[in-house]
């Protein structure tokens, strides 16, 4: 039987290690595999700032 992910329109960037220390080659990442985010830095600011003011003694 062939390989059903050969009809895949979209393939997964390469990956480095093994078992749960496998991740995505940073090298094979870019725009064209759609890891380009240039407002990350500006949402990760929204999403952690208010457990920045939780976190202070009061």
């Amino acid at each position: 039987m062939a390989d059903p992910l050969d009809k895949a329109t979209s393939q997964a960037p390469a990956t480095l290690g093994e078992g749960c220390l496998s991740r995505y080659d940073p090298d094979d990442m870019g725009p064209e595999t759609g890891t380009d985010f240039p407002d990350a830095a500006q949402l990760w600011e929204e999403l952690y700032k208010p457990n920045a003011d939780k976190s202070k003694p009061a």
